[in-house]
């Protein structure tokens, strides 16, 4: 586009031949094509022959005088733009030739500069013109385009099997899909979109998710929590939410799937009801041979060293190490079935973690460790929950923090309010986690396993056992770690006021 317009065409209509060829030479040497014409009737001959977007036209000539021409050409070349060349005793005729359509006028004699000046601002007026009229039919395009889209988009979200809704900033819904309603359990004819979202589904903690992904409450889609709830009984759903953003990065609203999950739970229900079965059938004769082998230990103590004593010092460690795994199995059957250990009662959160502390304060010391609690000077505010989810989140924390530390390490646990909640660190200055395992090791079963940690025995089921739990409390954990340089994990449990 840019180079046809650098090379317009240029009629310089002017009954002087010096007007004429000077203008040519400074028009040439401007990049424009230039064609010139000593009479009206000769330019008029040339606009019908050749393609011209610019005329300098003279007002005073023989014959057809300009006036003539300028109206002649408003009426057939609407596109072209007419500079009027005039002397100084015409100028107001010039005014008046401007007011019949022309662009603009130059007197002469003119200097070089001045007719560059007045022919490039009309050039660039063509440019512009061009140009908008290119973004116009862009625009109207994309408008089609646009419509096309649109009718694509929401074919696309009503056939898609799970549920979506979307709502603006107000949690009023704006758009919905059938699979929305049959997940839901709503009829759409009776439930059109424009109410709010707590028309159409009554749990709690959906709703309250939905107004906060509407608010704007999570900036990065990363952080966005999900959602199980169960509209009715024995379907199970799980929502998962993102904010819909402006071109100022202002919230309009928010756009939430739905998946039905109900095969899944109902799938996990029975794998967690086998694990549960298993081990708890396994415990028993486990026990009993990790029993009998610390008695006939017991009779060979005063034995010296055999191969006979080792071999049963091994085989009661694994025994061991068998029960704790099936232990931790049963725990996290609890936790996933959604049974508590005791009721929630009143706690003193500074007594329970001084007990945790003193209890495993001896395990560290076997390894010349270095384990400290640090309490604030005011007394934490206490706590109604299950005092035996609490002490197994702290006391597996605590144990892995003595188990992944060198020995002379050190392991401080600090506690601390914000008001809202009681906030716990474990810190160590052991062997560290690779950030890219931070996910990971709250997945059940997994280990990170180096040359550091190998050796170390363990299930892998602490971490998510603590997980579990702080979910069931409505409390969070969090990591930050370093390979090298220890770990760091902070406990969050809200203060419930009674």
């Amino acid at each position: 586009m840019n180079d046809k317009i650098n090379m317009l065409s240029v009629l310089v209509v002017d009954d002087e031949e010096g007007i004429r060829s000077g203008a040519e030479r400074i028009l040439v040497k401007m990049d424009f094509k230039v064609s010139t014409a000593a009479r009206g009737n000769e330019a008029l001959d040339i606009l019908n022959k050749e393609e011209v977007s610019i005329v300098l036209l003279d007002l005073k000539m023989p014959g057809i005088d300009g006036m003539e021409v300028l109206r002649r050409i408003r009426e057939t070349y609407q596109n072209i733009l007419v500079i009027i060349i005039t002397g100084y005793a015409t100028v107001e005729t010039a005014i008046e030739a401007m007011k019949q359509g022309a662009y603009d006028f130059i007197a002469k004699p003119f200097e070089p500069d001045h007719l560059r000046i007045v022919v490039n601002r009309a050039r660039e007026k063509i440019r512009l013109k061009a140009e908008t009229e290119i973004l116009e039919r862009e625009r109207r395009k994309t408008l089609a385009d646009l419509g096309t889209e649109k009718s694509r988009i929401r074919t696309i979200i009503e056939s898609l099997p799970n549920g979506i809704v979307v709502t603006n900033s107000k949690g009023h819904v704006a758009l919905v899909n059938p699979a929305f309603f049959k997940h839901i359990g709503l009829d759409p004819a009776d439930n059109p979109a424009g109410e709010h979202i707590e028309h159409y589904v009554k749990d709690e903690r959906f709703c309250k998710l939905v107004m906060e992904i509407s608010q704007g409450e999570y900036n990065d889609i990363i952080d966005v929590p999900t959602c199980e709830f169960s509209p009715v009984h024995g379907k199970f759903l799980i929502a998962r939410g993102r904010p819909v953003l402006g071109d100022e990065k202002e919230c309009l609203g928010a756009v939430v799937a739905i998946e039905d999950i109900t095969a899944m739970k109902v799938l996990d229900r029975l794998k967690s009801e086998f694990v549960a079965k298993v081990s708890h059938e396994l415990r028993s004769p486990l026990s009993t041979i990790h029993e009998q082998i610390a008695v006939v230990l017991k009779d060979m103590a005063g034995e010296e060293s055999n191969d006979d004593k080792l071999v049963l010092a091994r085989a009661k460690e694994k025994t061991s190490g068998l029960i704790a795994l099936i232990g931790d199995l049963l725990d996290l059957s609890r936790i996933e079935a959604g049974l508590v250990y005791q009721k929630p009662k009143p706690i003193n959160i500074d007594v329970l973690l001084k007990s945790i502390v003193d209890f495993l304060g001896a395990r560290a010391k076997s390894k010349q460790q270095s384990l400290v609690l640090k309490l604030p000077e005011v007394p934490l505010p206490s706590l109604t929950i299950d005092p035996m989810a609490i002490e197994s989140i702290f006391g597996n924390l605590i144990t892995n923090a003595i188990n992944y530390t060198n020995e002379g390490g050190e392991i401080t646990v600090t506690a601390e309010t914000d008001g809202k909640n009681i906030i716990v660190d474990v810190k160590d200055n052991g062997f560290g986690i690779d950030p890219s395992y931070h996910e990971k090791i709250f997945d059940k079963f997994f280990r990170v396993k180096n040359e550091k940690t190998r050796y170390i025995t363990g299930t892998g089921l602490g971490l998510p056992i603590v997980k579990g739990l702080l979910n069931d409390l409505g409390g969070s954990i969090s990591l930050k770690s370093t390979p090298g340089n220890g770990c760091v994990f902070t406990v969050s449990l809200p203060v419930k006021n009674e």
